[in-house]
């Protein structure tokens, strides 16, 4: 199955928002996947009732403590699994470099505990450059990055794909497949279309067809700790993410 890395070097943009909902799409159709909060501020892990006060259960006890991951996986009351992130794997890049032995460790691990057999993997990666995102895109065979419709945000994904290509040129010696999906889509706003054609100009067919919408239930539904399934499925933001999953499946993007 699937391992996707949700990745953008710019804050902001719906990573974590994109991985919550994708992660609650895949469920209502019976396909409950994996979820890794990679993220140090574990926004993932709080929303989804998976905080964790010490850091031994969390993700950062698989780097420091060489815990297997099937140790840390929790059943949470989202209705899929999630391994939660705590404030200290911000100590990760200081302690282990980037080394290929450390980059390399998650998604080895992932194929040899089989976590991923018949579910697929979704990783919410921090908007910051270093071991946790490098890890994840090594560990993933598919990107998905989220771009909030305005300018500085379309700066940040040109250089996110500047990043890939140099780490599949360089790297991985493999094309990751990857694709552009635009949130805070306003429709009555002429900036947001503008944004949509030069995102086309410059990846064409890897840029989603659905936009995420601007939309008041996919804002809050995080500060009340639910996926915008559970706080307003009948919402415009429910239906977008619908539509997503949709078209992921529709064109290969998930298996």
């Amino acid at each position: 199955m699937a391992r996707i890395a949700v990745f953008n070097q710019k804050g902001g943009v719906g990573k974590t928002t994109t991985s919550l909902n994708l992660s609650a799409a895949l469920t209502r159709r019976g396909r409950p996947p994996l979820a890794i909060d990679l993220d140090p501020q574990s926004h993932l892990s709080a929303i989804t009732g998976n905080t964790v006060s010490n850091a031994e259960d969390s993700i950062l006890s698989f780097f420091q403590e060489q815990r297997t991951l099937s140790a840390l996986v929790r059943e949470g009351e989202c209705g899929w699994a999630v391994i939660p992130a705590h404030v200290e794997l911000s100590k990760v890049d200081s302690q282990h470099g980037k080394g290929p032995n450390v980059l390399a460790r998650l998604g080895s691990a992932i194929g040899r505990e089989n976590l991923n057999t018949d579910r697929a993997v979704v990783m919410d990666c921090c908007p910051i450059l270093g071991v946790l995102s490098l890890t994840a895109l090594f560990a993933s065979d598919r990107v998905l990055v989220p771009v909030s419709a305005d300018w500085l945000a379309v700066k940040g994904v040109a250089q996110a794909d500047k990043t890939l290509r140099a780490l599949e040129e360089h790297v991985f010696k493999r094309k990751l497949m990857r694709r552009f999906v635009v949130t805070r889509f306003d429709g009555r706003r002429r900036m947001a279309h503008d944004i949509v054609a030069h995102l086309l100009e410059c990846f064409g067919d890897e840029v989603c067809q659905t936009r995420i919408s601007e939309s008041v239930s996919v804002a809050e539904s995080p500060a009340l700790n639910s996926d915008v399934f559970a706080h307003a499925p009948h919402s415009r933001g429910a239906q977008d993410y619908d539509a997503l999953l949709d078209e992921l499946i529709a064109t290969g993007f998930l298996d």
